[in-house]
């Protein structure tokens, strides 16, 4: 599979638990997702669901368990890069029983276009993504009008894409690159009542960091 000539996460170090390398090496078959160069059957994984969204990112997990647990109607494919968080994330799973989430360790940028069939989420989740604030690493941020392209072919139409930052400047930079697209709709929101609000955004909150959500639609 083509690789991402640019980034738009860094992984930071190396450091992971035994625990969590446990965690990954036991559970990773039983609640992955391989990677593969093929399209998924997200409906013969998840015959039941409602809905299904992708998770960008998600850290240690803790958003993610807590969503699927609390809408056990929806199904949950999780991405990300970060191995502690992979374990983690595995380790929630298994302690809670949760059948609801499968984990895909690779970059979004090769998950969608190569795993994901055109128009078959009804959600994507992106919460508190790397702003890059830094002007020279600016090309690394995800949110680009080639992203917004990608992410609107896998969306259902009505489907959504709900962002949160603790950044404004990358707020802003966010809401600049969506009204751009011709692809979605939508602007800031009110906190929803569907993401929980983890250590690291309660760790924001008070820094004084002011968390803004935004949700756009896919026409």
């Amino acid at each position: 599979m083509e690789r991402p000539s640019i980034r738009s996460y860094s992984i930071r170090g190396s450091r992971i638990t035994a625990a969590q390398r446990a965690a990954k090496r036991l559970l990773q078959e039983l609640h992955g997702i391989p990677v593969e160069n093929k399209k998924l059957d997200l409906r013969a994984i998840f015959p039941t669901a409602e809905k299904i969204i992708m998770e960008i990112g998600f850290g240690m997990g803790e958003a993610t368990a807590i969503m699927a647990i609390n809408s056990p109607q929806n199904a949950y494919v999780a991405v990300d890069l970060h191995p502690p968080g992979i374990g983690k994330l595995l380790s929630r799973i298994q302690e809670a029983g949760i059948t609801n989430i499968k984990v895909i360790e690779d970059d979004v940028h090769v998950v969608l276009p190569y795993m994901i069939e055109d128009e078959s989420l009804d959600g994507v989740h992106l919460y508190f993504p790397d702003p890059w604030p830094k002007s020279k690493h600016h090309k690394r941020r995800i949110i680009t009008p080639a992203f917004l392209q990608l992410v609107a072919s896998k969306l259902k139409p009505g489907g959504y894409f709900h962002l949160a930052t603790d950044w404004s400047p990358y707020a802003q930079a966010m809401q600049l690159v969506f009204s751009t697209s011709m692809q979605f709709s939508g602007g800031v929101i009110d906190k929803s009542d569907w993401r929980p609000v983890t250590r690291f955004e309660g760790q924001g909150i008070d820094k004084d960091h002011r968390v803004t959500d935004l949700l756009y639609l896919r026409i």
